[in-house]
């Protein structure tokens, strides 16, 4: 199961055999009627094998009970979440957050920070989207000050804190903290700061482009690209229908190409499908979400979603986890799925690795 020292490709297990990516799982916390539901999700994911469960966060739950509900009741899965926005808690109050998972799951946890969005962060925090790199950056130096020195002090661009002294013991191996990036600045300052990079709607050679800007902030850190995790998260469904769960993993995709504000369509653009992102936004435009759908042809769904029967979503998968530099794949779900479809993907993908 999980694995806290990440293992390089090249590397060995005890018995010698090829070390192989790990396989998260992210779950949407709109999906559940109760935050114990999604416990429930973390036990079915730790019995099918799955090393980590993840969570996201934006204007529904708080993370910290599901999670939280989760850890208490598996004994070996990692504890993630997708993404906290340094807007919307304290640098303070996310190191508190970070070290109560922490010690609920036993020292599972990671933590998830990302720079967040416009729309989030004046739209629902009631913050002004400013400097957000700069922002993540210290907001990520006063975590680690917390974990290594019991305290938030801090003197910066844009926090300047006295700091008070956390009141307990802080542990030995804190969480490691993962970002959430996508452009070539913004991961260069995941390879020199972070710990993890979790990626999102990337083709796979757009990943492996991006992942030459995580080696140059590690680089810069004095470090190797392999004491990072690199978990790209991919959205796919399985399923024995095939047309139907193509057509759900393009509604999906699409929408997040249109409408989820400017940075999945700018990157997907950016890896080479301008004209397609263009079309799909002027369909958002009008508010046409089946044009969006239309927009969207076969290659390129193909290219960011492994979306059919379950024995492609599984060669897709492990295809992708076979990638140089990866070291797990985190997949979530799309839009739309019944309970089977979540079922018969989580089966295909765990076989895939």
């Amino acid at each position: 199961m999980c694995n806290y020292d990440i293992p390089t490709d090249a590397e060995a297990d005890a018995e010698g055999r090829p070390v192989t990516a790990e396989l998260d799982l992210l779950v949407r916390l709109n999906d559940y009627d109760r935050p114990q539901d999604v416990a429930d999700r973390a036990v079915q994911a730790e019995r099918l094998g799955f090393d980590r469960i993840t969570v996201g966060e934006t204007t529904g739950w708080n993370i910290v009970p599901p999670l939280t509900l989760a850890a208490d009741r598996t004994d070996d899965l990692g504890i993630s979440n997708d993404v906290v926005s340094p807007y919307g808690r304290s640098p303070a109050m996310l190191a508190q957050t970070a070290l109560t998972i922490h010690d609920a799951s036993d020292g599972r946890f990671r933590l998830g920070l990302g720079p967040s969005s416009p729309a989030i962060t004046e739209r629902w925090h009631g913050q002004s989207f400013e400097r957000p790199l700069r922002r993540t950056r210290e907001t990520i130096e006063i975590v680690r000050s917390v974990y290594e020195n019991g305290t938030p002090a801090y003197d910066g661009e844009i926090f300047d804190i006295p700091g008070l002294n956390y009141e307990r013991d802080t542990p030995e191996n804190p969480p490691p903290i993962d970002l959430g990036t996508l452009g070539p600045t913004a991961t260069e300052m995941a390879g020199r700061f972070g710990d993890g990079w979790t990626p999102q709607l990337f083709t796979k050679d757009g990943l492996e482009n991006r992942l030459v800007d995580l080696e140059r902030g590690a680089d810069l850190a004095d470090r190797s690209l392999d004491e990072l995790r690199v978990a790209p998260i991919v959205r796919g469904i399985a399923a024995e229908d095939r047309e139907t769960a193509r057509e759900k993993a393009r509604s999906t995709i699409a929408f997040m190409l249109g409408a989820y504000g400017p940075y999945y369509g700018d990157s997907v653009a950016q890896q080479g499908y301008p004209d397609v992102v263009a079309e799909v936004r002027a369909a958002w435009d009008d508010r046409d979400t089946d044009a969006m759908a239309a927009a969207l042809p076969d290659d390129v769904l193909d290219e960011l979603a492994p979306a059919g029967t379950p024995e492609e979503v599984r060669d897709w998968i492990e295809s992708y986890a076979a990638l140089e530099g990866v070291d797990a794949v985190r997949v979530g779900f799309v839009d739309g799925m019944t309970e089977a479809e979540k079922e018969t993907t989580m089966e295909a993908v765990v076989d895939a690795v």
